[in-house]
């Protein structure tokens, strides 16, 4: 399960270069995993022919207008005055990103590793930690304003949505993934 994950990562090149070391070190030591990547790969090669073969061919005829003669110099000022506020507004100091210290904690007996993953970790799994002697494991991650996907990797392979959370969606592998909304008081 987790494989597939990666290999859809490496697919869509969403990996960092460790990630990519990883990838490439997996694909040369496990030839399953290698059988499924080269899969994957030709499923995406036909995906996207598909796509490209459908698009249609368009003819264009520019015909030159005639009209009022300042039309032309009023349309490069108008340009040149949408581009001066576009440099204006995205030249301006980014804001900085508003963030929350986010607790996380999950139930789950009978197992010796727990990871969370999401997109607020770039989808990379971030080690949750027992709490004490029981069967909770706990991680607190900073997590920014906004809406985001996450889910729980048990024993490395075995994903698992957030059962204290309703909202969820499915993934791209057959499972699902909860959808957290975070809200900042400023």
């Amino acid at each position: 399960m987790m494989q597939d994950y990666l290999i859809s990562m490496f697919i869509d090149d969403e990996l960092n270069l460790d990630n990519k070391i990883e990838f490439v070190e997996t694909v040369h030591q496990d030839r399953k995993f290698k059988d499924e990547t080269v899969d994957f790969l030709r499923q995406e090669k036909v995906i996207r022919t598909e796509v490209v073969d459908k698009l249609p061919f368009v003819k264009v005829q520019l015909k030159e207008k005639t009209g009022f003669p300042l039309r032309r110099p009023m349309a490069i000022f108008a340009s040149g005055l949408a581009a001066a506020l576009v440099l204006f507004f995205f030249t301006q100091s980014p804001k900085q990103q508003l963030s929350t210290a986010h607790r996380f904690v999950i139930y789950q007996p009978g197992v010796e590793q727990v990871e969370i993953t999401g997109s607020f970790t770039d989808w990379r799994a971030l080690p949750m930690d027992r709490a004490g002697s029981s069967d909770y494991w706990e991680v607190t991650i900073d997590v920014p304003a906004g809406e985001h996907r996450f889910s729980y990797i048990l024993e490395g392979d075995q994903r698992l949505a957030d059962p204290t959370i309703l909202t969820r969606e499915k993934d791209d592998f057959g499972g699902e993934n909860s959808i957290l909304e975070v809200n900042l008081q400023t």
